[in-house]
């Protein structure tokens, strides 16, 4: 049993691209996939795997140009939403993943929501960790790069060079967190800051970047799949997040009732502060769910 339960390392090729992703738990178990966001990878999830692997057949990919998989130059491949759910719906297939669970946070909320479009019948329950799919979840922290949206000249698309700094790094993770020199892992912010340095990244991020807007136009489209399919829903939201705003989790509960919405007193990036807690509030849902 911990021989199933432990966590390999694993890539495969998915339309030309090496994705790297995290696997454990046994295959015939009810499967769950992890999307992580900006600027991170599948690490994030080291300490929520092994809470869930027991019972599920957990599946944890980085994104095209994240992490450990593939990260071409801008002009090789495209950097928008629509080619990483591509490639992260392929993969799916790939990997033989005919009905999870998925885990939305950050970039991993558009990437998710638009498989959820893709395979609507596939989506057995929606975790959001601070993953938006409603516009009043937006917070003024966005302005910036809503300016860039407006008028996306080569100063304004510049001016968003900052958040691929360390210092914009560490901001994303300490915001909204008591004593973050103690409660956040020095490692998650050194790795994700080395592989922002990589020469390729600063482009490739700036395409996402200036792509999200896309995403927001599709908004009405996933809320539409919300309230047609009432999938079982939990939000488990960092209520100090400075991006995403408590009222983008309290959101999800207009299109689907059932939807179950848990704040946690930290920020973003909520599972280097409350993995254990909300571990456990995810093994509760997907036990009701998906059964274990």
């Amino acid at each position: 049993m911990m021989e199933m339960n432990a966590v390999s390392f694993k890539t495969c090729a998915v339309n030309g691209l090496k994705i790297f992703y995290r696997e454990a738990g046994e295959a015939a178990k009810p499967a769950v996939l992890l999307l992580h966001g900006f600027p991170t990878s599948s690490h994030m999830f080291r300490n929520l795997i092994p809470q869930l692997a027991d019972d599920y057949h957990v599946i944890a990919p980085d994104l095209p140009g994240f992490g450990f998989s593939d990260a071409p130059t801008h002009d090789v491949f495209a950097y928008t939403f629509e080619n990483v759910a591509k490639v992260m719906g392929d993969f799916t297939e790939l990997i033989g993943l005919r009905k999870f669970a998925v885990y939305i946070f950050d970039y991993g909320a558009p990437t998710g929501l638009r498989l959820a479009l893709r395979f609507p019948e596939r989506i057995a329950a929606i975790i959001s960790q601070n993953g938006n799919a409603y516009v009043e979840g937006l917070s003024d922290a966005w302005a910036p790069v809503r300016a860039f949206w407006k008028n996306p000249t080569h100063e304004n698309r510049e001016a968003l060079r900052q958040l691929q700094t360390l210092k914009t790094t560490r901001w994303q993770y300490y915001q909204g967190v008591t004593h973050p020199e103690e409660r956040i892992a020095p490692e998650a912010i050194a790795l994700d800051q080395c592989l922002l340095d990589r020469p390729q990244s600063g482009e490739a991020q700036l395409d996402l970047i200036g792509d999200y807007k896309t995403n927001i136009e599709l908004y009405p489209k996933f809320q539409e799949f919300f309230r047609k399919y009432q999938p079982p829903t939990l939000a488990v939201w960092g209520r100090h997040d400075p991006f995403f705003l408590p009222a983008g989790a309290e959101a999800y509960r207009r299109d689907n009732p059932s939807a179950k919405v848990v704040f946690y007193d930290t920020g973003h990036f909520a599972l280097e502060t409350h993995a254990t807690e909300i571990g456990m509030e995810i093994r509760a849902f997907l036990a009701a769910h998906l059964g274990a």
